[in-house]
């Protein structure tokens, strides 16, 4: 069966309850950062922020970084009561939907992936994702931007894994031709696919616009693989999102994956076709 979580009351007690995770750690670094008289500028300076952002971080408005909490830990000698909340930070800086897959992509072995609208969120470049995020409509707030940048950017761990798992993306050519944030954007973007194209554990393919056959025209989906062989299907669209577990289903999505790769350009040739485009802008 499907285990999904949209945005309807799952989704929105999910966020809640992130956002109250949020809000507490924020009231705790305060309380902490009170005790040990210090003011928001000189605790910034040990960590490398602004007063401004850490009263972010106070007010529940960003979260920071695992690497942040660690060091606010130590500067206000909390004894750790400010390092528990990493884990549950690092939950909440997704949105509710998405969660389970990130949990996922942590512990996978092989994660297959098609795309039809945007790049990949783990091989996007920094300037790539603010371009993503910022079309969104309603619009993101500022610190929410930030937020999921942040958590997107700390997704690319996959890529420095060892073990090292196996990752194939296959993505439409549209994809690739998208000015998504302009051309000098786009141009980085490419730039960053040649790169990680190159990872011997990383095949990119292209799905070519003149081709006759393509058995993706459902739409974009992720398969991932854990250590312990069970493989899950991601679907994701307008902030809902389905993580299918059931076996049938997960079988079937994987047999299809491979029929769309054989119908997409080789590596090799995807990687040259993505040379062409970078020539061409």
């Amino acid at each position: 069966m499907a285990e999904e979580e949209p945005g309807g009351e799952a989704g929105q007690a999910a966020d809640k309850s992130g956002k109250g995770v949020v809000a507490a750690f924020g009231q705790s670094l305060k309380t902490l950062r009170v005790r040990a008289k210090m003011e928001r500028e000189e605790l910034g300076k040990r960590l490398g922020y602004s007063a401004s952002t850490i009263a972010s971080f106070e007010q529940g408005r960003r979260i920071p970084p695992p690497r942040a909490v660690d060091q606010s830990d130590e500067v206000l000698d909390a004894g750790g009561l400010l390092s528990v909340w990493k884990d549950q930070l690092e939950k909440a800086q997704y949105p509710a939907f998405f969660r389970g897959m990130a949990q996922l992509e942590k512990q996978a072995i092989e994660l297959l992936s098609y795309d039809t609208l945007v790049i990949k969120g783990l091989l996007q470049t920094e300037e790539y994702m603010r371009a993503v995020l910022s079309n969104r409509r309603p619009p993101l707030d500022a610190e929410t931007i930030e937020q999921r940048v942040t958590a997107r950017l700390a997704r690319q761990a996959i890529f420095d894994r060892r073990p090292a798992p196996f990752l194939s993306f296959v993505m439409c050519e549209s994809v690739l031709r998208r000015k998504v944030g302009g051309r000098e954007v786009l141009r980085g973007q490419l730039e960053q696919l040649l790169l990680i194209g190159r990872q011997r554990n990383v095949e990119i393919q292209v799905m070519p616009l003149d081709g006759e056959d393509n058995a993706g025209l459902e739409g974009p989906f992720t398969v991932v693989t854990r250590e312990d062989g069970k493989r899950f299907v991601y679907a994701e669209a307008q902030s809902t999102s389905a993580l299918e577990t059931d076996p049938k289903q997960t079988v079937l999505a994987a047999a299809r994956y491979g029929i769309i790769r054989s119908q997409a350009l080789s590596p090799r040739e995807s990687l040259e076709f993505i040379e062409k485009l970078l020539g061409e802008l």
